[in-house]
């Protein structure tokens, strides 16, 4: 799929966010979004998974050329954050099962797998509400980055992870996001080292 932002803008109350925003983003590749806190990071990022309303312009979304309903782009999209709850009252393992009715996993790994491969195996039966910061974040990506979707959104994504969390991401990303569109929130060039386009936001002030 691709994306394309045009004329794009975002207020609060009197105070414009950005403005006058025009991008493509191209399927299979990959970017990131940058700026100082504040500077409307995350909130592009909302824009463009259909979790904000903008205050002007226009985003388009296409599938093999063809113009893809806004209202179904969640379909399209998976979305991890650090202020995105996970449901804590389930233990890993069933929580990984109801996303996977929900929106569905990669055809190649299955639920056991992905735990597997987020290093969780200790924490399967265990109530999320239980869980460190850091094993919270290792599951918030990997319900965003082994979704059934071709576009991937991350906001953040090494907040409260540690060294071995840090590698963990680069490999996953490595490993099964090559082929798709991944858009990255960051100011930190840990978490974006591997894009091929940077956005800076500030540009559209």
């Amino acid at each position: 799929m691709e994306i394309n932002l045009t004329n794009l803008g975002k207020r609060f109350n009197r105070d414009w966010i950005f403005r006058n925003l025009d991008f493509q983003f191209e399927n299979g590749k990959h970017y990131a979004i940058t700026g100082p806190n504040g500077s409307g990071k995350s909130t592009l990022l909302q824009l463009i998974s259909g979790c904000a309303v903008y205050n002007e312009g226009k985003i388009d979304y296409l599938q093999n050329g063809k113009h893809f309903s806004a209202d179904k782009v969640f379909e399209k999209i998976s979305f991890a954050a650090p202020y995105l709850d996970t449901i804590e009252e389930m233990t890993l393992t069933e929580f990984f099962l109801f996303h996977d009715k929900m929106k569905g996993w990669l055809s190649t790994v299955s639920t056991k797998d992905i735990i597997h491969l987020s290093s969780l195996e200790n924490a399967a039966h265990k109530q999320i509400r239980y869980f460190s910061s850091g094993m919270k974040q290792r599951v918030k990506l990997a319900q965003a980055i082994f979704s059934n979707v071709p576009i991937v959104l991350l906001d953040e994504p090494l907040t409260n992870l540690d060294a071995e969390g840090v590698s963990l991401y680069h490999q996953l990303i490595e490993q099964f996001c090559a082929n798709r569109l991944l858009i990255i929130s960051s100011n930190d060039p840990k978490e974006y080292s591997f894009c091929d386009t940077i956005i800076d936001i500030k540009a559209y002030k």
